[in-house]
């Protein structure tokens, strides 16, 4: 066995894939940064760690089950002046994750609530929280089915473990009572020991006609409100907005906005 290949053997063993691959590209990158041993050292174990960030991201990103790909660059703040944009920044850091906190984006259909919560979701993902994103009504019918089947305490802690807990859409279909009772142990579960992010087309004081349930509700509300960062978008939708645009569809009076949270 050459040098060369125990060389690559070890690094096998310590699973330093990185260095593997790129091994003689780091060697020659040092050579003519003409670099100490612990300068190329520090070179070596900083690709090694960059890779294994980016397998991580990766996988992570996978495990969320985002519907799309969206970020904050890509969001067009201009269209939606009632977003304060710093506000958005600010949650996009995480804190709120590590505190534990909630996330409410309120607002009606089209205003970009779901591509702000993707974007804080994968930025989340990107400075090391575990992430994973679910509609609201595909929580309520899992929860459901697990509570049939004697599963309930097992499907709750499977959406306890992310750090961050993403519900999209709440309010555009109706929850069923029994349902409504799930919903409140998964948030129950979460508070203060979890962070969530809930965007909703209807605003709070609505929240009992989603739920069915006004007690239920105020339960809910009381939970995720306390520890809250709560944005409300009034707005027109971009779907209609570029369909109006080409034309297909005739401008009409502005949509009403929905009440402050």
């Amino acid at each position: 066995m050459t040098d060369h290949d125990h060389l690559i053997a070890m690094l096998n063993r310590l699973k330093l894939t990185a260095l593997r691959d790129q091994l003689d590209s780091l060697i020659d990158e040092a050579g003519r940064q003409d670099l100490t041993i612990r300068d190329a050292l520090a070179l070596f174990c900083e690709r090694e760690i960059a890779r294994r960030d980016q397998r991580r991201i990766d996988m992570s990103f996978g495990l969320a089950r985002f519907p799309f790909v969206r970020d904050l660059s890509g969001f067009d703040f201009n269209a939606q002046p009632s977003i304060d944009k710093a506000q958005v920044r600010e949650i996009a850091t995480g804190r709120f994750i590590a505190n534990g906190e909630a996330v409410l984006l309120l607002g009606p259909p089209g205003v970009g609530k779901t591509h702000l919560a993707v974007a804080i979701g994968r930025q989340a993902i990107i400075t090391g929280s575990t992430v994973l994103f679910t509609p609201a009504m595909t929580l309520v019918a899992q929860l459901a089915k697990a509570h049939a089947d004697g599963r309930l305490n097992e499907r709750l802690a499977h959406y306890a473990k992310p750090k961050l807990l993403i519900v999209d859409e709440l309010g555009y279909l109706p929850v069923e009572p029994n349902a409504a009772h799930l919903f409140f142990q998964r948030v129950s579960r979460r508070y203060e020991r979890g962070a969530m992010l809930v965007t909703s087309n209807r605003a709070v004081g609505e929240w009992g006609s989603v739920f069915g349930d006004a007690v239920v509700a105020t339960a809910i509300l009381d939970r995720l409100l306390h520890h809250s960062h709560v944005l409300t978008i009034r707005g027109d939708s971009y779907r209609l907005r570029e369909k109006r645009r080409s034309g297909l569809l005739l401008k009409t009076a502005s949509t009403p906005e929905t009440p402050p949270a």
